[in-house]
């Protein structure tokens, strides 16, 4: 009985959280104008329409090449941070814990305006520049506690023996630490970019005339339109998605461990 009542709760469960990206897949192949589920037909007009508009084409090619880069940089500051944070102890050490994790803490739309403002007194640097900017602020705790989790598992006694053979500390790192926690690099690196490319709230604020990432190019289209090809759009970028979770699966071999 009890498990007949645990497979009922993970069957609503799944139910809850798969149940709006089937409708919008289902509704994304309808032939009607307005979006409907289910619909009465099925086309694939609504796909072929979203590849071939520019607004949206600019856009994704600008949230993948900020995210990519968003991602880049949060890996090149983010990492050194996590393992001295890891490695040593220090005065002020809780206080840059602290510091590295606000942009998780504080809402998204406040830290946006926030950025805005900020931006906007000095205005020394383009929209685009900005915006990558923003993204990295947003994305770097997440590599931050991602790569410390991975660090603190790892024995540095590996890394100590090796400077006692004669390697220098920085040889050590590159040559033993970061092969060691190549999962959770990875890992950091896909999720940050995730976090960028579907980015609302800071892109929001960032965001300026001709400079708009897909997300805000899709919620400003349905300002005005109510047909599929949102929903196709949307099925597009699950689909590139999961295809990335998978893909990373596969890279990290993490499937055996599920």
């Amino acid at each position: 009985m009890k498990n007949y009542f645990s497979k009922i709760i993970l069957i609503l469960v799944l139910i809850f959280l798969i149940g709006p990206f089937f409708i919008i897949f289902i509704a994304s192949f309808g032939a009607n104008e307005n979006l409907s589920f289910p619909p009465d037909s099925f086309s694939f007009k609504w796909f072929e329409k979203v590849v071939s508009m520019k607004m949206f084409r600019d856009a994704f090619f600008l949230s993948l090449r900020i995210g990519l880069l968003a991602s880049l940089f949060a890996m090149l500051l983010g990492v050194p941070v996590a393992y001295v944070t890891s490695r040593y102890n220090f005065w002020g050490k809780k206080f840059i814990e602290f510091t590295t994790t606000l942009p998780v803490i504080i809402p998204q739309m406040v830290a946006g305006l926030a950025l805005m403002r900020y931006f906007v007194n000095f205005s020394i640097f383009s929209v685009e520049t900005t915006l990558l900017i923003g993204h990295v602020a947003i994305v770097i705790p997440f590599v931050i506690r991602n790569v410390l989790s991975t660090l603190v598992n790892f024995p540095s006694s590996m890394e100590e023996a090796a400077i006692s053979l004669g390697s220098s500390r920085v040889k050590a790192f590159f040559l033993i630490v970061i092969p060691n926690i190549s999962a959770g690099l990875i890992s950091a690196f896909i999720l940050t970019f995730i976090t960028s490319f579907n980015n609302v709230p800071v892109s929001l604020f960032l965001t300026g005339p001709g400079v708009s990432t897909l997300p805000i190019v899709m919620m400003t289209y349905m300002e005005y339109y109510y047909n599929p090809s949102i929903a196709a759009l949307s099925t597009l970028l699950i689909g590139i998605t999961v295809l990335i979770v998978l893909t990373s699966q596969k890279l990290l071999n993490t499937t055996k461990y599920m």
